[in-house]
């Protein structure tokens, strides 16, 4: 397996891999790899003739700095992790320098509000960094295929909305989310909860379920009303917000509109360990 630092090195590399006609697939990610991200990679394994995959922890999307200090570095594991998938992979994994030069800076992107929305309003400046390393490992890695999690479902939709503003030639790929035996979406983070926290976590799952089931029958408004009453019932989770929105417009929604999807969104805090979910309601 090729582990690669610099850009240069990397796109000699896809440029001999272009040559001989073959189609490339990029997962990028930010390391601390677990289950979820493996199986991104092995469905672009299995969808191009060979694959990037990228990992970077990107400063220009942290609107919290200890979080970003925090955030788990672990790339021999990452690593051994991916070559349980195959060895062929190339492993990107640059410096900031490498990526971003001497100025580490985000660019100001407009996707048309859905920036503002839910995890818009609580992380100011985010998805100008998630947009700024997309962008930017798109232009170094010229992928003809790239995958994202459906659990960060707001980013693949700007990712989405991305790529059509800028005519960026890449297909997007939505991957499922995969979650532990108890329901939790695997996570990063989720190797940081405390016991305690980590039993209390698969609440969230339970809710968005049954949320679902009464968003059959329920008007919008409701069922996020019966959402927050049930985490303010809760003794170690603390609700930052519940929303069901148009999975289009990521609107939030009062009454349903029929031929229309929608999808519950929910950011929970487990102590100091914030977490996301969502789920399709139709």
């Amino acid at each position: 397996m090729k582990i690669i630092t610099v850009q240069s090195e990397l796109k000699k590399e896809i440029e001999l891999l272009k040559s001989q006609g073959k189609t490339l697939g990029l997962v990028p990610t930010m390391g601390a790899l677990h289950e979820g991200h493996l199986s991104l990679v092995k469905r672009a394994l299995k969808e191009n003739d060979a694959l990037v995959v990228s990992i970077f922890v990107n400063p220009t999307q942290f609107n919290n700095a200890d979080d970003l200090v925090q955030y788990p570095r672990t790339l021999d594991r990452d690593v051994a992790l991916l070559q349980t998938a195959s060895d062929a992979i190339l492993v990107y994994a640059p410096e900031v320098a490498d990526v971003y030069g001497e100025d580490v800076a985000s660019v100001h992107y407009d996707f048309d509000g859905l920036e503002h929305k839910m995890e818009g309003e609580f992380r100011p400046g985010h998805f100008d960094g998630v947009g700024t390393i997309v962008k930017r490992l798109f232009e170094i890695v010229t992928p003809d295929h790239a995958y994202f999690g459906e659990k960060d479902f707001q980013q693949l939709t700007i990712i989405k909305k991305m790529v059509d503003n800028f005519n960026i030639p890449v297909n997007i790929v939505p991957c499922e989310i995969l979650r532990e035996s108890n329901g939790l979406a695997m996570s990063s983070r989720n190797v940081r909860l405390k016991p305690e926290y980590a039993e209390a976590a698969p609440f969230i799952y339970k809710t968005l379920q049954e949320a679902k089931v009464k968003f059959g029958t329920e008007r919008a408004s409701k069922v996020t009303e019966w959402v927050e009453n049930q985490f303010k019932n809760h003794p170690l989770l603390k609700l930052e917000y519940f929303v069901i929105a148009d999975i289009k417009t990521l609107e939030t929604i009062e009454n349903k509109i029929e031929n229309t999807l929608y999808r519950a969104f929910v950011a929970v805090y487990a102590d100091d360990i914030r977490l996301i979910d969502n789920l399709a309601l139709n």
